[in-house]
């Protein structure tokens, strides 16, 4: 536990931005798999809603540096990739 008031409130701070990054993050995964799972069931319409919101999720975590944006574009063009392969 620290003793200097800067690092107590250093602790706070972190704990609070670790808080929301596991949040960004979270729902940009559950996103995708929500994406997946509509690809694999075939609901054309349905997928390419959950896409949209897919790729509003990983702009956002690549917007706060959770995600590197070479990985954001990899993310994306597999998600493109699987949407294309459906039609």
């Amino acid at each position: 536990m620290p003793n200097i008031k800067s690092a107590k409130k250093r602790m706070r701070s972190n704990a609070k931005k670790a808080e929301v990054n596991t949040i960004v993050n979270s729902s940009m995964k559950t996103a995708i798999k929500k994406f997946e799972k509509e690809v694999k069931a075939g609901n054309k319409e349905d997928a390419s809603n959950y896409l949209n919101i897919a790729f509003q999720r990983i702009d956002k975590a690549m917007g706060s540096g959770l995600v590197h944006k070479n990985k954001a574009a990899r993310l994306k063009s597999r998600l493109i990739k699987m949407m294309n392969t459906m039609e």
